[in-house]
């Protein structure tokens, strides 16, 4: 139970950060990527913020044992770039481009009930399925 409210309000959290930076919004984020055009670097600020919290954060939180609500910590052990990372990278960088939004910001952006939002969640987990399912084969 205290696990599901610390992650239920992680979320809140995660989700209002990314409506107050407005990358819920897919015409700011294509702007952001638009270097040669109309390009708008504000969103540059707010990835160098969130990724000075997590350098700070992971400097101490790595030192403990384990987390505070888990028994151990639940990190990749993969260390060798792959053909499919690489290609699900690419996959992820396309999609970003094309839409305007990464999972984290789709799933907050349903919040505004937005048509973008709906269909780009739905067609993140065509795509989660449809791995699975290649994967099998």
């Amino acid at each position: 139970m205290k696990t599901n409210l610390v992650a239920l309000l992680s979320g809140i959290i995660f989700g209002l950060g990314l409506a107050l930076s407005q990358m819920i919004d897919p015409n700011k984020v294509l702007n952001f990527l638009d270097v040669t055009g109309n390009w708008d670097p504000s969103l540059a600020f707010v990835m160098m913020g969130a990724l000075a919290v997590s350098i700070l954060s992971f400097h101490f939180i790595l030192k403990r044992s384990a987390p505070v609500l888990e028994s151990s910590f639940h990190m990749s052990k993969q260390v060798v770039i792959t053909r499919p990372l690489v290609l699900g990278a690419g996959l992820f960088g396309i999609g970003w481009g094309m839409a305007g939004y990464c999972p984290g910001p789709a799933v907050a952006s349903l919040g505004l009930f937005s048509a973008e939002g709906i269909i780009m969640v739905v067609a993140i987990y065509a795509g989660f399925f449809s791995h699975r399912w290649f994967a099998k084969k």
